[in-house]
């Protein structure tokens, strides 16, 4: 006799309107977060040792979607690193020349969705459930569904009635659409929020599930810093492969660094250093000569 199923384990039921797959956005440029995104796509950057891109997989993954023929990512910009990333655990689909917005992004993805709904999930959101990490915990976004409304994963907003709000919820983002909506997607730039989110609210079809756990958006290095320290809890986070002879206070320090100086809520990008004399404080450090203030 078996006890009952783990929370962590539950998978979604298929949603009325029929099969589900699933669209990351990993195309944008990521201008707020320059010049860190110089030199990585945001969906790259890592978030506690993990790219953001593979957090948004693992995410799905324990929704039970993996794999290319439900899983697409969208690249472009640096296209190359985000393709050499991915590999063969998603459908590609690389954008030439500027990225698509998040509407065009899926709507050059149509014949691939194929009928299917699709929930879609921008790659820097970081999303963090502390009982059941990385959680299906956006599983509540398809509890229920009808196949034919969209339905936005949301937390309250600080001012409900504040432009970009949804039922005055702030978009935390994951939604869900119905291929009645997708399938007129034209691939041209376009943004998910002008061309099927105000439609479908004006319309009676949008709806907003709530989101119980921690929501950053990682578009800036304040907020991305945030993230990271989030991540890291109440000491540091540093992976196996870092060498630190330093001093380390609620900080991050990726694979291959070396930290000989002191480090206090600051994050150090993998294969980056810090010498003996430096005191990095509330910054991101890239490479030898990147220092990025979170302020």
């Amino acid at each position: 006799m078996t006890g009952p199923a783990d929370p962590a384990d539950r998978r979604p039921a298929p949603p009325a309107g029929g099969a589900l797959c699933a669209v990351v956005l990993a195309a944008g440029e990521g201008t707020r977060l320059r010049p860190l995104t110089e030199r990585v796509p945001k969906a790259l950057c890592p978030v506690g040792n993990v790219p953001l891109l593979d957090r948004a997989l693992a995410r799905l993954a324990g929704l039970g979607l993996a794999g290319p023929a439900t899983v697409a990512v969208n690249a472009c910009y640096l296209g190359d690193q985000v393709v050499e990333r991915v590999g063969d655990r998603a459908h590609l689909s690389v954008e030439p020349g500027s990225p698509l917005g998040t509407a065009g992004g899926v709507g050059k993805l149509r014949d691939w969705i194929a009928g299917r709904g699709v929930l879609v999930g921008n790659a820097d959101a970081y999303l963090a459930d502390p009982a059941r990490p990385p959680g299906p915990d956006i599983a509540a976004l398809l509890d229920g569904w009808d196949g034919e409304t969209v339905r936005l994963l949301g937390q309250p907003a600080a001012d409900p009635g504040a432009p970009g709000t949804f039922d005055g919820h702030v978009f935390t983002g994951f939604s869900l659409l119905p291929w009645s909506l997708v399938r007129d997607l034209p691939p041209v730039f376009g943004d998910l929020v002008r061309a099927l989110w105000r439609p479908a609210e004006a319309a009676g079809r949008l709806s907003v599930v709530g989101y119980p756990g921690t929501f950053i958006d990682t578009g800036t290095p304040a907020d991305y810093l945030a993230a990271n320290l989030h991540a890291a809890g109440d000491g540091c986070l540093i992976d196996p492969a870092a060498r630190v002879t330093g001093r380390c206070h609620r900080s991050v320090v990726g694979a291959g660094a070396t930290v000989r100086g002191a480090l206090t809520r600051s994050v150090v990008w993998p294969g980056a250093t810090v010498d003996t004399s430096e005191h990095l404080r509330d910054v991101i450090r890239a490479g030898a000569d990147l220092t990025v203030p979170a302020s």
